[in-house]
């Protein structure tokens, strides 16, 4: 008997990819951009370091609220779509088997093999040929609300701890820019790694986190020194 060939697709990772992506570019981008605003206003190490703890925690349970939020939502929907399929097969299923063989055909097999393919795959999981082959939906990228919401929660705290670090073990001058440099070198690995994990350009990945970044650090940088001095 021929042993099964397993292939890995880089498709099995987007639902977790997606949000520690997100989380960590957001983590690092808005903790550093908000250091630095505060940094360059001339405020002291203690406010410095106390934004940056502020900035870690809610950003985290942000990220995690909405991202929750968010993919139930799409849990939601998909649960009621296997629901009336669900019902459906139970109440046509002579009508499903017909839909399903309008799919096949319509993806190029003739008619006799599209029924075919209907009826065999309908005798071993109706619901599931139904879910994947009429609704797209399939397990390795179905709705994970609470896994996403930690993989964002997580992913966001491992983005914003650098620059708070950087801040608690920084002294003298020059912060802002120590902060700024730091932080782009970190969002163009991640940029990178997040482009070859995708199978997409890792310089394209780098320069595109690279560019946001730095027009958000350099906002909150003319921010704090346009109003700097009076923060204490």
């Amino acid at each position: 008997m021929a042993r099964p060939h397993h292939e890995r697709h880089r498709s099995e990772h987007i639902g977790w990819l997606r949000a520690a992506v997100l989380g960590a570019n957001d983590g690092l981008i808005s903790t550093s951009s908000l250091l630095v605003g505060v940094a360059a206003a001339a405020a002291t190490p203690q406010t410095i370091l106390t934004t940056g703890i502020a900035a870690l925690v809610a950003g985290a349970l942000s990220m995690a609220a909405g991202e929750y939020v968010s993919v139930s939502s799409q849990a939601d929907t998909e649960a009621a779509d296997t629901a009336k399929e669900r019902r459906e097969l139970e109440e046509m299923p002579e009508a499903e088997l017909k839909e399903l063989t309008h799919i096949y055909q319509q993806r190029g097999l003739s008619r006799e093999l599209a029924q075919q393919v209907a009826v065999e795959l309908t005798a071993h999981n109706a619901l599931d040929a139904h879910l994947r082959d009429e609704l797209g939906i399939v397990a390795h990228t179905s709705a994970r609300p609470v896994q996403a919401a930690l993989s964002s929660a997580a992913a966001f705290a491992c983005g914003a701890l650098p620059p708070l670090l950087l801040a608690w073990a920084w002294r003298g001058e020059g912060l802002p820019w120590a902060l700024g440099g730091t932080t782009l070198v970190l969002l163009g690995a991640l940029g990178a790694l997040a482009g070859w994990l995708g199978g997409a350009s890792m310089a394209k990945g780098a320069a595109r986190v690279l560019f946001w970044g730095a027009l958000a650090m350099g906002a909150t940088a003319l921010i704090g020194r346009a109003f700097g001095s009076g923060i204490a």
